[in-house]
């Protein structure tokens, strides 16, 4: 079996500049390379300072922390992103928190986004994202703020909403979604 190439993803971010210390933290590696693969598709026409000239810590809208570090944090708010929100942004296994309200971003919430178990805030509201909400959204047990209003996403609540029992804050109101609540949401004690 033929030994796989590195993407030039990869290669950027195990530059030792953009993910300092490569060999010892693979996990900002992985998360550099899941923001480079996305940028193009984010920002759309506006622009985003991601380079691998520059330590990821300093990107705008990423915070970096904890030991290892890795990506914990995506906050891009009102930034004049006009993409859509690429799929790859599934792969920051150790986000925290993801912020994109207020752009200009349309297409689909990409269900990868169901991956990010550790996930406790996302506000993705005032943008044009169009499409269902994932159910896959309802694998994130830590989620505690989940902010979609004011988009044009269609089709009904997923009943798996009523999996995320720590969710304090559910905003949905104005999009183009079917009328009626899934009674699953009823098991939501902590919504207020």
């Amino acid at each position: 079996m033929p030994t796989p190439t590195p993407t030039m993803y990869e290669t950027g971010c195990s530059n030792g500049v953009a993910a300092p210390a490569p060999l010892s933290n693979p996990g900002l590696v992985s998360d550099c390379v899941a923001l480079m693969e996305g940028k193009d598709t984010l920002r759309g026409t506006a622009t985003l300072d991601w380079d691998y000239g520059r330590a990821i810590a300093t990107w705008e809208g990423v915070t970096v922390s904890g030991t290892p570090q890795r990506v914990t944090e995506v906050h891009l708010p009102s930034r004049g992103l006009t993409g859509t929100m690429p799929s790859s942004l599934g792969s920051l296994s150790a986000l925290v928190s993801l912020g994109l309200f207020g752009n200009e971003l349309s297409g689909s919430i990409p269900p990868e986004l169901g991956n990010l178990s550790n996930l406790e805030w996302v506000n993705l509201n005032v943008n044009e994202l169009s499409g269902s909400i994932p159910p896959e959204l309802g694998n994130l047990s830590n989620l505690q703020l989940l902010v979609l209003d004011l988009n044009e996403l269609s089709g009904s609540i997923p009943s798996e909403l009523g999996n995320l029992l720590n969710l304090t804050a559910l905003h949905i109101q104005f999009n183009e979604l079917i009328e009626g609540i899934p009674p699953e949401l009823g098991s939501l004690s902590n919504l207020r």
